[in-house]
């Protein structure tokens, strides 16, 4: 028999807290990537411009240095980062070995301030909860497809893996992950698998990048895949939150949670075909903070830079305690209006998506084949 975690206080829960840095401010992974576009910049404007951000919920996050991040990651590549960063280009031996100066893992000015940054933060949330429960939204970070020794899909360092070594360091010795991104969290399953201490939980786009998470796949037994199809909806997140999510959460008790928010599953989102609001995503959250009395919230992927905005803005007004508005307010609008696409010839948002917070509702059919996977998972 498990035992359960060790009982909370009311007096002994940290109030929410939001970890952001403006090294993200202006900095894009260049003109031809889809990570051109502002995504936590916007976040901090616009929870700012509606007051839910005051200077005592917000901490801006310290860059990881390397023997920190060699927790995970291998050495010789953090010092090929660094390298990368400092000469502004990539060699080759770079390319080959590490990955970096590729279309998917490209060299800017900040190839390594920016995800040690991002690292971070996640490390200190971690840090945090660890000493006191709490909630704390970090949404630079969630790079979940980060390697040991090279970049991998447009994350150069794993902060979710990071984050859960730390807490494991810590002394917590099960903690839950949920991953709501579009693509399979392919790094963080590589670091927890075969670990009866991590239950990672990941539904993502089937047929799409990285090609891994299959319905069959358990990593050594820690591990629930759910690939869905295009077009993956409100009605059937909540079929998926309710059949596999919770129940699968709920019994393995954590004594932390991390969860994955990458805003890729969204309709708007040019890199998935997936087709949920952002709704959903608040929905699973609502019913997935009162079964772990730590929770982390990161980002993740995310390319349409309103629909993102939106949807973390939105979180963090959620785990903060906030009414969440239908209509944004004027000044707020102004942060959603100034925004773009950074080139790429994208179309402009619909009009709702510079006036409002939450999205349309975007229900419909549960599909069998979705009952049909379920009814898998819940016989594993």
């Amino acid at each position: 028999m498990i035992a359960g975690p060790p009982p909370v206080s009311a007096g002994s829960v940290a109030p929410p807290l939001f970890i952001g840095s403006d090294i993200y401010r202006g900095s894009s992974y260049g003109a031809r990537h889809p990570l051109r576009v502002p995504r936590v910049s916007t976040v901090m404007d616009l929870a700012r411009a509606l007051g839910w951000l005051p200077q005592d919920r917000f901490r801006t996050s310290p860059r990881a240095k390397p023997a920190a991040l060699s927790l995970w990651h291998e050495p010789a590549y953090i010092a090929a980062l660094q390298a990368a960063e400092a000469m502004g280009e990539a060699t080759e031996d770079m390319r080959t070995r590490f990955h970096l100066g590729t279309l998917s893992n490209p060299i800017f000015p900040e190839v390594y301030r920016r995800p040690a940054t991002g690292a971070g933060g996640v490390m200190l949330a971690a840090e945090l909860v660890a000493a006191t429960p709490g909630v704390i939204h970090v949404p630079g970070g969630g790079t979940h497809h980060g390697l040991p020794g090279r970049a991998n899909g447009f994350c150069y360092l794993n902060d979710v893996v990071l984050g859960i070594k730390v807490m494991q360091r810590a002394g917590l010795t099960r903690i839950g992950y949920v991953d709501l991104d579009a693509h399979h969290s392919d790094g963080v399953e590589l670091a927890f698998a075969g670990d009866p201490g991590v239950r990672m939980i990941s539904v993502h786009e089937e047929g799409r990048w990285p090609f891994t998470g299959l319905l069959t796949d358990t990593a050594g037994a820690s591990a629930f895949n759910l690939p869905v199809p295009r077009g993956y909806n409100d009605s059937e997140a909540r079929a998926v939150l309710h059949d596999l999510i919770l129940p699968r959460i709920a019994e393995f008790r954590p004594q932390a949670l991390v969860v994955q928010c990458g805003a890729d599953s969204l309709l708007e989102d040019p890199l998935s075909r997936l087709a949920l609001s952002n709704r959903a995503y608040l929905e699973a959250l609502r019913a997935l903070l009162p079964l772990a009395p730590r929770v982390l919230v990161l980002g993740g992927g995310g390319y349409n830079p309103w629909s993102v905005g939106r949807l973390w803005t939105a979180i963090w007004g959620l785990v903060s305690g906030r009414d969440l508005p239908e209509s944004l307010p004027d000044h707020a609008q102004t942060v959603l209006a100034v925004l773009g696409w950074g080139g790429g010839g994208r179309p402009d948002p619909a009009p709702q998506m510079l006036t409002t917070l939450l999205d349309a509702p975007r229900e419909g059919l549960v599909r069998e084949e979705i009952r049909d996977r379920l009814a898998v998972l819940a016989h594993r």
